[in-house]
């Protein structure tokens, strides 16, 4: 299946009362529509809602996990996104990358990787006809098989109002067990550019990364969105997290944050990569229980026309427990 096809049936799926297929779309829809084929994340559309969500780097394939628009209203473009984490600072890039390394010899699932993700991310949606807007947070999890069949389903959290500032600044996501969407992919059905298990080497970690769009010679930057590709579809080993953070920090440009919380209460280590152009930063996001890697939130830097600077405009999260999402 085309990967565009593939994005159009996500739409379908998660919202059949869309816009007429004849409609003109205007200027801002035909620049959120080159923004979703540019980095392509999937939109769902609730009711008659925008949905802002922004996803890096994904396939149209591997978006289906978290499928969010890339609409805003003009007028609501501050309004609702989640306060940034605040880090305390303690140790370098190097004392992070060590330290989750000691973490992860210790920490022992999966043994092998696995062709299951679960995510929690958010959305900011915005009711056309009445103006309401609330802020959904989301769980997501994808399974798929060898033979390219598999499942994606997205589960609400519970909303809040985006001018709540208490539970805005917290941002944390609890499931409402509210079933957003479904897509099935029949055998065959399911495009991705690594079949097979990948190994746990040094070697077989960056052959993985380059299949999923890490040039040769990446920045840290890179090496981070091409991670969070391969996060849209497998979760890895304890010795494929050690291999990712060692790539990084020797790739060059990241930036140790200290310690936070992440918002589902986790304690983290944050480890900050800026993009060539300067218009964004992500923050990677390590377990100090576990060593692994298991979030990023990407902040606007520059006002892009769509998202002021220091917007906080998309927050992911995996190794998440079945019971946190039902």
């Amino acid at each position: 299946m085309p990967e565009n096809a593939l994005l159009e049936r996500v739409l379908v799926e998660a919202d059949p009362a869309r816009t007429p297929r004849d409609a003109e779309p205007d200027a801002r829809a035909i620049a959120a529509r080159d923004r979703i084929i540019r980095s392509a994340p999937a939109p769902q559309r609730r009711r008659r809602t925008r949905t802002i969500g922004w996803a890096a780097g994904l396939t149209a394939a591997a978006s289906v996990v978290i499928a969010f628009a890339a609409l805003t209203p003009p007028q609501s473009a501050v309004a609702g996104t989640p306060s940034p984490l605040v880090f305390e600072s303690t140790g370098s890039l190097s004392d992070i990358v060590a330290d989750a390394e000691t973490e992860l010899t210790v920490f022992a699932p999966p043994a092998d990787p696995e062709r299951s993700v679960r995510t929690a991310s958010w959305s900011f949606n915005a009711e056309m006809d009445t103006g309401r807007t609330e802020v959904m947070p989301q769980f997501s999890t994808f399974t798929w098989r060898e033979d390219l069949s598999g499942e994606a389903l997205a589960i609400n959290g519970v909303p809040y109002d985006p001018e709540d500032a208490v539970a805005n600044g917290d941002s944390e996501i609890v499931s409402s067990g509210e079933v957003a969407s479904r897509v099935t992919f029949a055998p065959g059905e399911f495009e991705t550019p690594v079949v097979a298990a990948p190994g746990e080497s040094a070697a077989d970690v960056r052959a993985l990364l380059e299949a999923f769009g890490m040039p040769d010679d990446p920045t840290a930057f890179e090496v981070v969105t091409a991670l969070t590709s391969v996060f849209g579809q497998w979760t890895l080993t304890n010795a494929q997290h050690a291999e990712v953070l060692t790539l990084i920090e020797a790739s060059g440009g990241a930036q140790a944050l200290g310690e936070s919380t992440d918002r589902l209460g986790r304690p983290v280590a944050g480890i900050r990569v800026l993009s060539a152009d300067g218009i964004v930063s992500d923050d990677l996001l390590v377990s100090l229980d576990t060593g692994r890697i298991v979030g990023i939130e990407r902040t606007v830097l520059k006002d892009d026309g769509v998202f002021p600077a220091g917007a906080v405009v998309d927050y992911r999260m995996w190794d998440i427990p079945e019971e946190v999402v039902q």
